[in-house]
């Protein structure tokens, strides 16, 4: 035996069991029965107790419950052809449960019995006064095991081989059976206590399983309130997300075929900051503006312009301005003499305040530089 918890346990082939709250949707459990008689044997319990759990501090073991009350099953939209019947008789009217071959055995409540009737119903347990406590549909279908079960002839089939199950008036071999019990008692804890009556059950179970071909038995949790968590990614492969899933995987896979087939060379990254000797002067240059410290630029330049025109002219390295600038002058004079001196130049630049009059004595120091070269 075995439980199940979703849809994909209630396809599988054997005996699947199923316990309905008195509140689902009749719709639900008429798709799995109807599904399913082309799979395997249905067996729908009905409900009928109200239980509550017990307290911890009522010194009970863990799971134990308490009857509360009765409630009838309300599944519109499954087998409504069928009426369930609960009888508030005296004790002892019932006088417990009996099939056809002559076993009985007692009810736990007598009082209280829930039984049904309706067309197409083939007994298979009843009351010592004749209420059905179960039964199957006698439909189009053949069910040999639960024919000597209910002590009824099986219909359509001649020989073992089922030579008339191709003609029209035969059974359908491959339609399974539905078996109801409105009698939840045959079948739950309240009733197995009873030794005949839990044989009694594991006949018709085992009764079912052998005209279906499996002995599997698989108990329904879902419809019983247990269903279990679906898995997200089972789920994501499941309809209706199935769509879902397919185009994200398209699209997934368009945008790594575009990564990996780019159009044309990846694009260099632009720097901060250009590199360069004319990046560099530029920004040392908007600095020193900036700051307003002109003089620490015009005045090195002069003096590193004067060492290198001594050294260009052969004159005494590190003389100060008052030797080196009047034999520079000389030079100049003799080579250029419409040029401006170079004593005059430097004094201008060192003199200067404003970025334009220090730029136009620094071109006049550079044309003097090349002069003299």
């Amino acid at each position: 035996m075995a439980q199940t918890r979703s849809q994909r346990g209630m396809e599988q082939p054997g005996v699947l069991v199923l316990t309905p709250l008195p509140g689902t949707d009749g719709k639900d459990i008429d798709r799995i029965v109807s599904k399913r008689r082309r799979i395997g044997p249905t067996v729908v319990i009905a409900s009928k107790w109200d239980a509550k759990l017990l307290e911890r501090k009522e010194q009970r073991p863990r799971g134990w419950t308490r009857i509360e009350g009765v409630s009838l099953p309300q599944w519109r939209g499954f087998a409504d052809d069928v009426t369930v019947t609960l009888s508030g008789l005296k004790p002892g009217l019932a006088k417990g449960w009996t099939t056809a071959d002559g076993r009985h055995g007692p009810l736990p409540d007598d009082a209280r019995v829930e039984s049904g009737t309706g067309d197409g119903l083939v007994p298979l347990v009843r009351t010592a006064d004749g209420r059905i406590l179960a039964a199957y549909r006698g439909d189009n279908g053949y069910y040999p095991s639960l024919d000597r079960l209910a002590n009824v002839e099986t219909p359509g089939v001649d020989d073992a081989d089922g030579d008339d199950a191709d003609s029209d008036s035969g059974p359908d071999m491959d339609l399974h059976p539905v078996i109801l019990v409105f009698e939840p008692d045959l079948f739950d804890n309240y009733g197995l206590a009873d030794r005949q009556t839990a044989l009694l059950a594991l006949d018709i179970l085992r009764a079912a399983a052998v005209d279906s071909g499996s002995r599997a038995v698989t108990f329904d949790l879902s419809l019983a309130g247990l269903g279990g968590r679906p898995n997200l990614l089972t789920l994501a492969f499941e309809p209706p997300f199935l769509a879902a899933t397919a185009g994200l995987l398209l699209t997934l896979l368009a945008i790594g075929w575009r990564a990996f087939c780019r159009f044309g060379p990846p694009r260099a990254a632009i720097a901060g900051i250009p590199p360069g000797k004319t990046t560099l002067v530029t920004n040392s240059a908007a600095l020193i503006r900036r700051a307003g410290r002109l003089h620490l630029l015009t005045v090195p330049y002069v003096d590193a312009l004067r060492e290198r025109l001594a050294q260009r002219l052969g004159l005494r390295r590190g003389a100060g301005a008052e030797q080196t600038d009047p034999l520079i002058d000389a030079h100049l004079a003799r080579l250029h003499p419409e040029t401006v001196p170079f004593s005059i130049a430097a004094a201008q630049l060192a003199a200067a305040h404003r970025p334009a009059d220090a730029v136009r004595a620094a071109q006049a120091l550079h044309a003097i530089e090349k002069d003299l070269a």
